[in-house]
């Protein structure tokens, strides 16, 4: 009965598949270990679904194996290599798995470098600053000298206005 059922649901179909849900994934892996009716029709199955996408496969445009390459790293490459091969001495594959995917590159220059232009794009600005900066206080001061000078006028102005006759 319960065969029929894993039969006719398509829980076999999602278990090849690896989309089942976890609790029925391991009810069916109980039933598969007793019942060989049930395993002998997971394999034909397996075989159908194999043969039914071999033959329906597309071949990839010969460009998109290139892109891929050019995409992985090669310690990437090596993993891939590692996981097909099977390897004598285990203690080899563990020191390979502790090195770092990174490229090891020594510095030992402690000044940051910057492009010629980028130096004097800023020397320019800085003595431009400083021009500015010179031309605001002159400005500021001036202004500052001709209130004063306004002022002063202003109050000889209104003492002569204001002085009898």
């Amino acid at each position: 009965m319960k065969t029929h059922h894993y039969l006719t649901s398509g829980i076999l179909e999602a278990y090849l598949l690896g989309v089942i849900a976890e609790k029925e994934k391991d009810e069916l892996e109980r039933e598969l270990a007793t019942d060989p009716d049930l395993l002998a029709q997971l394999d034909e199955l397996e075989a159908n679904m194999e043969d039914y996408f071999i033959r329906n496969s597309v071949t990839p445009p010969p460009s998109v194996r290139e892109k891929i390459e050019l995409r992985l790293s090669e310690t990437e490459i090596e993993k891939w290599e590692d996981v097909n091969t099977t390897e004598p001495n285990p203690k080899a594959k563990k020191s390979q798995s502790t090195e770092s995917p990174y490229v090891q590159v020594e510095i030992d220059d402690t000044h940051i470098r910057v492009h010629k232009l980028w130096r004097t794009a800023f020397i320019a600005v800085f003595i431009l600053s400083k021009v500015f900066l010179i031309l605001g206080l002159y400005y500021y001061f001036k202004s500052s000298s001709l209130e004063q000078e306004v002022d002063r006028l202003k109050a000889t102005t209104q003492s002569t206005h204001s002085a009898p006759r």
